[in-house]
């Protein structure tokens, strides 16, 4: 098949991105939306963390089972999908970014705009590639995570009842900045999560195709098949989605913390980060190492583990199918 022009080939990235990418957030916003609770929530989130702390206060939110229920029972089923607009907005942008740019820079390293020729390109490259790939499409897109993380965390009484009310009083109290309060601990945690992500992506299609080729040759196949069916595509991203966020968890957790800052909440969700609780990413690690111990670095880290991993799967399957089809009918 001809390879398309750079411009056709931009527009096919940048569609499958944004295609793959709302895809699979809607498909994983109850798991998000539980995961953002927990990282907001400054009390312990597990009955057994209460227990050795010898707290007199209780937490909203205990477990994934619990968390899902009281959802469910103070916000009904749209509570699971709170802030998915926003949330749309921002990676569906986020995503087209991030496909262009890195197809465009492995390009630019494998000499061709193939993806067949891309698999080929040592994992370093694949690494430093998602790692550049994430950075752009963050800057690109990072005021609507904010937003997205304001409607997602704030529970019921509503204190924005829609995006436009939460981004006018972001400006108004905040400024301009205030759109991209979290964006260090963000562009942290990007890089080594975008890189891990993409290269580990990469690493286990390569070792599937190699495993499918000696399992062609050894039952004696004619053809020597080293493409992948949409169930291994599946689960390389499941295994890549499940190592960037095992490694990258606490830097999510700071970043959650910077963008609701002040945040006015019912009183039942328990104490809320006061306006500047933060200095700077090094303090907030500090401070929630010191107030609540290791386990607040990884709040929400089974629902956010248990999201991230489907999600990292539906959106490399979604892509590499949507990417397929338009190329096969637009060159």
């Amino acid at each position: 098949m001809e390879e398309p022009g750079q411009m056709k080939r931009a527009m096919i990235d940048a569609t499958a991105g944004a295609i793959s990418g709302g895809i699979s957030r809607t498909v994983t916003s109850p798991l998000d939306v539980i995961k953002i609770r927990f990282q907001v929530q400054l009390e312990p989130t597990s009955s057994w963390a209460l227990l050795r702390k010898d707290l007199s206060t209780t937490s909203k939110y205990t477990g994934m089972l619990q968390a899902t229920k009281d959802i469910f029972r103070e916000e009904g089923i749209k509570g699971f999908w709170r802030g998915n607009v926003p949330a749309l907005l921002m990676v569906m942008p986020y995503t087209a970014i991030q496909f262009t740019v890195l197809h465009k820079l492995k390009t630019l390293a494998a000499g061709s705009s193939k993806m067949e020729n891309h698999i080929h390109l040592s994992p370093y490259l694949s690494y430093v590639s998602g790692a550049l790939a994430g950075c752009a499409a963050t800057l690109g897109s990072y005021p609507f995570d904010l937003l997205r993380t304001l409607l997602a965390s704030q529970g019921e009484p509503k204190v924005y009842p829609t995006m436009r009310s939460a981004f006018i009083d972001i400006i108004r109290t905040r400024g301009f900045r205030g759109l991209y309060a979290g964006l260090s601990p963000t562009l942290v945690e990007i890089v080594p999560y975008a890189g891990l992500q993409f290269g580990t992506y990469d690493t286990f299609k390569r070792w599937t195709m190699a495993w499918n080729q000696e399992i062609s040759f050894n039952t004696s196949s004619s053809t020597s098949d080293k493409s992948l069916s949409s169930f291994q595509l599946f689960l390389c991203g499941l295994a890549a989605g499940t190592c960037a966020k095992l490694v990258c968890h606490p830097l999510d957790v700071v970043k959650k913390r910077f963008q609701i800052e002040g945040l006015q909440r019912h009183p039942r969700y328990g104490a809320r980060v006061e306006h500047r609780a933060y200095r700077n990413m090094f303090d907030a690690l500090n401070r929630i190492l010191q107030l609540e111990g290791w386990a607040g670095l990884y709040k929400g880290i089974v629902p956010s583990t248990v999201k991230a991993a489907p999600a990292g799967a539906v959106t490399f399957v979604a892509y590499e199918l949507t990417s397929d089809w338009l190329e096969s009918i637009l060159t």
